[in-house]
């Protein structure tokens, strides 16, 4: 294939694209590659992967399903994330003993007015 013609197909079809960022779907390939993955890519990725024949464009409803779906695992991870987080405060020893004491002093304090 003649480079020039390669990359003018590229920009051809990169300007058949309006939108900055594309959801393609991948072909099945020679080399291994998978059909049926959706993954969003720029424009330009998008262009040359359809040039190639390793993905093709998917419709706007496809992708806006596949945004939706990609939206949802993210807020799922990130809840996931808040979840698993620790908050730690670091307090001195000597502040610690003294709280810990102020509690025992409370604790027997509640016990002898229950008495």
């Amino acid at each position: 294939m003649d480079v020039t013609i390669y990359y003018k197909r590229i920009r051809e079809t990169e300007a058949a694209i309006a939108t900055p960022f594309v959801v393609v779907k991948s072909l099945r390939t020679e080399d291994g590659g998978k059909k049926g993955v959706l993954v969003e890519v720029p424009r330009y990725l998008a262009a040359k992967m359809a040039v190639e024949g390793s993905a093709e464009v998917v419709a706007a409803e496809v992708a806006e399903e596949f945004r939706q779906v990609q939206e949802a695992k993210f807020k799922a991870a990130k809840e996931a994330s808040a979840v698993a987080k620790v908050d730690v405060t670091m307090v001195p020893s000597d502040e610690f003993k003294k709280l810990t004491d102020d509690v025992k002093r409370l604790k027997s304090g509640a016990k002898a007015a229950k008495d």
